[in-house]
């Protein structure tokens, strides 16, 4: 089980993990070890993700999310197989983690008198100064 919150977890019958060799640091370790570990999660089909929350996630224009709704996390950034897995679960926590909480509404307002005022007093003066550039009398 993976925790996400108190009342949320994710089963690990929903995770598929998938290792495989990565690159980078390791010497000849690299090439005969499958230390780099591809967690896929499916956001579109999970049971234990709440409604409005898989809806946030979805609607994340982010390039992990597959068009099947599939959240796929490389992790290879340790040498270690195990460590590598924690950093994909890790992740995978703080990315729903970010869905949880709905944001706050955009609230539209109006500009004030003055800043109307301001704003159109500085076009009057820097039209003036336009204005009286074009227009030399040189005589």
């Amino acid at each position: 089980m993976l925790q996400i919150t108190d009342t949320l977890t994710i089963p690990d019958a929903e995770l598929v993990e998938r290792f495989v060799r990565s690159a980078g640091p390791g010497g000849q370790n690299v090439n005969k070890v499958a230390t780099a570990v591809e967690l896929r999660f499916d956001l579109a089909g999970s049971k234990s993700l709440p409604e409005p929350v898989r809806a946030r996630l979805l609607a994340k224009r982010d390039r992990r999310i597959t068009d099947d709704g599939v959240l796929v996390l490389s992790a290879q950034r340790f040498r270690t197989q195990e460590r590598n897995r924690e950093d994909a679960r890790e992740r995978l926590a703080a990315f729903i983690t970010s869905g949880l909480a709905a944001p706050k509404p955009r609230v539209a307002t109006k500009p004030t008198r003055g800043s109307k005022e301001r704003r159109l007093g500085a076009k009057r003066e820097r039209s003036t100064v336009k204005r009286n550039r074009a227009t030399r009398d040189w005589d």
